[in-house]
């Protein structure tokens, strides 16, 4: 099974981008039909896991994907599945 791994550790501090490369990512996941979307916010100090989460719970960036998980195993990590 296919899938797409969006790591943010390299924008973390560039709240614009994030946001950019969120969408980004989703668009290209639904385009090539990806089923499994990892995001690495990091652990740090949750801040950037938090934003993550306010983004993906939009109303019209949640009627894109089907499902939103963390990880139980690594506190960094998020997947979407569509």
């Amino acid at each position: 099974m296919a899938k797409l791994v969006l790591d943010l550790h390299e924008i973390y501090n560039k709240g614009n981008l994030i946001d950019k490369e969120l969408n980004r990512v989703i668009d290209e996941a639904i385009e090539k039909k990806i089923k499994t979307l990892e995001i690495i916010p990091g652990k740090g100090s949750g801040q950037l896991k938090k934003k993550v989460l306010r983004f993906l719970n939009q109303k019209h960036i949640r009627k894109k994907y089907h499902r939103l998980d963390k990880d139980s195993k690594n506190f960094g990590r998020l997947f979407v599945y569509f």
